[in-house]
C-alpha cells in the first residue's frame, strides 16, 4: 500500500468516528454518558440505507439517518433526564434496541441480514483514493464536524450552556438556564451528528449489513475520553485509531502476521490508549450525575 493510498483509508475510515465523537463531545459535555453512539450509528446506517433504496436519493438516507439519531436520542434522553434513570443501563439498552430492532427490520422488509445495493455518492467516480472521498459530501461534513463542535461550546451561548450544566448544574439554574432543557438539545443535536457516522457507513458501502458498525461507536468515545472532551484533540484520537485500523488493513494483505492478531490492532491501541490517559483525565463533572 502507497503512503497515499493509505492516508485515504485513513481519512475514509475516520469520517464515521470523527461524526461519531463530535456527537460523544456535546453527550458528555453536558453531563451525560455517550454510551448510545453506537446504537445512533446503526439505527441511522438502517434508515439511511432504506430510505436511499426507496426513494434513489443518498440524500433521503441522510436526512432518514439523522431523524432516526434524534429519535434514539430522545428515547436515551426522556428516562436519563426526566426520569433520572441509571444512563449506563438506559445507554446499554438503546444499544440492544437499536441492535436487535435493525435486524428485525433488515430481515422483514430486505429478506436477510443485507440490504440490496443503495445509491450512495460519488458512485460515478468510483474506487477508494482521494478522488471518491472529495466528491462525497459527507467527507467533508465528517472533517468539519469537530470543528463545528469547538466553534458551537467554545463561541455561543448555547455552548457555554451545555458546559455549565455539564460542569455544575445547580450553579447553571441559579442564573436561570433550565438544565433538563439544555440538556435536550444537546443530546438530540449530539444523536444527529453520530447518526451522520452510520449513514456514511451505509452509504460508502452502498449496502446496510447487520451489525455493520462493528464497535465504531464505542471507539469514538474512547477517543472522545482519549481527547480529554477538547474537540482538537478528539480529532487527533480519531485520526489515529483510525490509522491503526488503515495499518490493519494493509497488513492483513501481507500475511506476514497472523490474522488474528491484526485484526486486534484497533482494539488494542484503544485499551492502550485508555490505560495512559484514564485516571489523568478530567471529565466533566457532573457527567452521569
Amino acid at each position: 500500500m502507497s503512503v497515499l493510498a493509505f492516508l485515504a483509508a485513513t481519512v475514509r475510515i475516520a469520517i464515521p468516528y470523527l461524526f461519531a465523537a463530535a456527537g460523544g463531545i456535546l453527550t458528555e459535555r453536558a453531563g451525560l454518558i455517550g454510551l448510545t453512539l453506537e446504537g445512533y450509528m446503526i439505527g441511522a446506517a438502517f434508515s439511511a440505507a432504506w430510505a436511499a433504496h426507496a426513494t434513489g436519493s443518498p440524500w433521503a438516507g441522510v436526512v432518514a439517518g439523522m431523524v432516526t439519531g434524534a429519535l434514539l436520542a430522545l428515547v436515551y434522553a426522556i428516562p436519563a433526564i426526566r426520569y433520572k434513570a441509571d444512563q449506563v443501563v438506559v445507554g446499554i439498552a438503546v444499544n440492544l434496541v437499536a441492535f436487535g430492532a435493525t435486524r428485525f427490520l433488515t430481515k422483514l422488509i430486505f429478506d436477510g441480514t443485507t440490504s440490496p445495493r443503495v445509491p450512495g455518492f460519488g458512485v460515478a467516480s468510483g474506487g477508494s483514493g482521494f478522488g471518491a472521498l472529495v466528491r462525497n459530501p459527507l467527507v467533508w461534513m465528517g472533517l468539519a464536524a469537530l470543528a463545528l463542535v469547538a466553534f458551537v461550546l467554545y463561541r455561543t451561548v448555547f455552548g457555554l450552556r451545555v458546559r455549565a450544566v455539564g460542569e455544575h448544574p445547580e450553579a447553571a439554574a441559579s442564573v436561570g438556564v433550565s438544565v433538563a432543557r439544555t440538556r435536550y438539545a444537546a443530546v438530540v443535536l449530539a444523536g444527529m451528528l453520530a447518526a451522520l457516522g452510520g449513514v456514511y457507513l451505509a452509504l460508502d458501502q452502498h449496502q446496510f449489513s447487520d451489525g455493520m458498525t462493528a464497535g465504531r461507536g464505542f471507539i469514538a468515545l474512547a477517543a472522545t475520553i482519549f481527547g480529554r472532551w477538547d474537540p482538537l484533540r478528539v480529532a487527533g484520537a480519531c485520526l489515529l485509531f483510525a490509522a491503526a485500523e488503515a495499518a490493519q488493513i494493509a497488513l492483513q494483505g501481507t500475511q506476514l502476521i497472523p490474522s488474528q492478531f491484526v485484526e486486534m490492532i484497533p482494539y488494542a491501541l484503544t485499551i492502550i490508549a485508555l490505560a495512559g490517559v484514564v485516571g489523568r483525565a478530567v471529565p466533566p463533572a457532573a457527567l452521569g450525575k
